[in-house]
């Protein structure tokens, strides 16, 4: 089975108008991953992902009290790429289950 490679920009998750909200973000990973899981018959995936809107919007977070100890970037880029990546994983795992594909996956944030 061939391989393919999906890149999805951390774009994808807040459209122009959003908040950039937890479910706003799930809500724009449906489509995108409805599509993939439809690949998952012919193909192995690997997804990989961006996370530019998710990083900066925590970093503004941050700055925004001094309640909390900042962290470095590099800390908070962790922090939304793991986010991204239970998203992603959860959105698809829940996708593969409707359309009735149980395929074995792998999963790395």
């Amino acid at each position: 089975m061939k391989t393919l490679i999906v890149a999805l920009g951390g774009n994808a998750l807040i459209k122009f108008g959003d908040e950039g909200t937890t479910e706003e973000q799930f809500r724009n990973l449906r489509a995108p991953i409805s599509q993939i899981a439809e690949l998952v018959k012919d193909y192995n995936i690997v997804i990989t992902h961006g996370n530019g809107p998710q990083v900066g919007n925590l970093l503004l977070q941050q700055e925004a009290t001094k309640a909390v100890s900042k962290r470095p970037l590099q800390i908070l880029v962790a922090e939304t790429q793991g986010q991204i990546g239970y998203m992603i994983e959860s959105t698809l795992d829940e996708e593969l289950m409707r359309i009735g594909l149980d395929k074995q996956k792998l999963f790395l944030t």
